[in-house]
């Protein structure tokens, strides 16, 4: 890791004021795709810096290219954190985000998701994209891993830009899998449940 990814741990760590709780999943380098819940910039950076080191440096967070690649700043911060950046401007049928994580993903990376697309609004969560449906349908191999983030939209709330320390707490359960013939809005809703019992546990 370079000195720029121990600087965005500890920062991470020293705003965020993480605790982590591993419900009946344990951590692994396996390969995986943790899904949560959006509600801040930070989402993507303090769920990373949260894993233990050797998952983390496997673990690539998927981000938006038009707000990651603005400036020289957000560019350098993108990188030091191993972001795979997706371009959410020009979609293309032959330019598929699932296809270009899935490629590289490789048979190495674990992603980190936010199903919701952009950040919701509060503590309501809001529908899931079809993207998660997609990458379990093309690797069904990987396990599916829900994770519940409290409090982020308070220590960086919408329109502001410099954080304030709070703390907060992330919560990843039991892995899921897309089960055979399993429709898709089925699929994604029961996803999206299995982020919000957390919020209980």
């Amino acid at each position: 890791m370079t000195l720029t990814s121990h600087a965005i741990v500890l920062l991470a760590k020293l705003f965020s004021g993480f605790t982590v709780r591993w419900i009946d999943c344990q951590p692994d380098t396996c390969q995986r795709i943790y899904f949560a819940n959006h509600t801040s910039h930070l989402d993507a950076v303090v769920l990373w810096s949260a894993l233990p080191r050797e998952i983390r440096a496997l673990t690539r967070p998927v981000a938006a290219k038009d707000y990651w690649s603005g400036g020289w700043f957000k560019p350098h911060i993108a990188q030091s954190f191993n972001a795979l950046l997706i371009d959410r401007q020009e979609i293309k049928v032959h330019k598929s985000p699932i296809d270009s994580m899935i490629r590289q993903m490789g048979d190495i990376y674990s992603l980190i998701l936010f199903p919701e697309g952009g950040r919701s609004g509060g503590e309501e969560m809001s529908s899931f994209k079809s993207g998660l449906y997609y990458l379990g349908k093309k690797r069904p191999d990987l396990e599916l891993v829900p994770v519940y983030m409290e409090n982020l939209n308070r220590i960086l709330p919408r329109g502001e830009i410099l954080p304030v320390p709070l703390l907060s707490c992330i919560t990843i359960g039991p892995p899921i899998f897309l089960e055979a013939g399993e429709p898709k809005t089925d699929f994604l809703r029961r996803a999206r449940q299995s982020v919000l019992q957390l919020k209980d546990r």
